[in-house]
Parts: structure tokens; C-alpha cells; sequence
């Protein structure tokens, strides 16, 4: 097939909003990561965490540290491969998902946090929030690959 014979597949708007939405929030998220890793403590002292939650972020085992690295930086080249437009998004974002829902059910069934303070009441629901985001992401790449707009 010839070049002038392939159909070419329009970029929606929405590749973009969500593209970019994606990297800012998985942007964060990689700011978070590369902070909590080279500053530990003092770094979440500065974000105002409570001690108890300072003692339980700092007491994560070793090996939670594979699913969070792949999680984060799945996203992070996730949303530039959505941005660039290539097929490989569909695979960094499930690595993301992945990572996140190993994450989940860590903190919510092998060791769960103790209890946040009022003030920090709604970080309960982040990994909650975190999963879901990625699934959707996945979702999102995978139905974009199958309309032919990712290559």
C-alpha cells in the first residue's frame, strides 16, 4: 500500500486536553516522587504532614518502591507517548495502573495507613482517586489506538 493509499485518522480535540491534563497531573505526581525520595521527611514537614503520617510514608518497605517508580514514571511517558500520538501509550498506561492498584491494595489491605487528621481527611481517597485516573488514561489510549488516531 502506497502512502497516498493509507487513510490518515484526524487528531480529535480531546487527544490534546486530555494529553496535556495527563501530564500536568503525572507531572505532579513524578515532582512528588523525585521530592518524597531526595528530601524525605523534611520534604513532607514542608507539605504539612502530621507526624503519624511522616512515620507511615517513611516505614514503606523496600520493595513498594517498584510499583510506585513504575506507576509514576509509567504515567509521566504515558502521557507523552498520548501527546506524540504513538500506540505504546496503551502500555505505559497500563504499567501506570498497574503500579497504582499494587499501590492500592497495599495501602489499603496489607498495611493500612493509620487514620489521617481531619485536615488531611480527603488523602484517605487519593489512591482511590489515582487508580481510577489511570484506568482511565489506559481506557482512554486504548480507545484512541483502536481508532487509529495513536500509531
Amino acid at each position: 500500500m502506497t502512502d497516498t493509499m493509507k487513510m490518515t485518522t484526524s487528531t480529535p480535540w480531546h487527544l490534546w486536553t486530555v494529553g496535556v491534563i495527563s501530564l500536568l497531573w503525572n507531572g505532579y505526581g513524578a515532582y512528588l516522587f523525585i521530592m518524597s525520595n531526595t528530601r524525605g521527611e523534611a520534604f513532607y514537614r514542608e507539605m504539612g504532614m502530621p507526624q503519624a503520617m511522616i512515620d507511615y510514608q517513611s516505614a514503606m518497605p523496600t520493595w513498594m518502591y517498584v510499583p510506585w517508580t513504575v506507576g509514576v514514571w509509567g504515567a509521566v511517558i504515558g502521557s507523552i507517548l498520548l501527546l506524540l500520538r504513538h500506540r505504546l501509550a496503551v502500555w505505559a498506561f497500563a504499567l501506570s495502573l498497574i503500579g497504582a492498584v499494587v499501590s492500592l491494595i497495599y495501602g489499603a489491605v496489607i498495611d493500612p495507613a493509620p487514620p489521617p487528621p481531619p485536615e488531611m481527611a480527603v488523602s484517605a481517597y487519593m489512591p482511590y482517586v489515582i487508580a481510577v485516573i489511570a484506568a482511565f488514561l489506559l481506557w482512554y489510549a486504548w480507545t484512541m489506538s483502536k481508532r487509529g488516531v495513536l500509531r
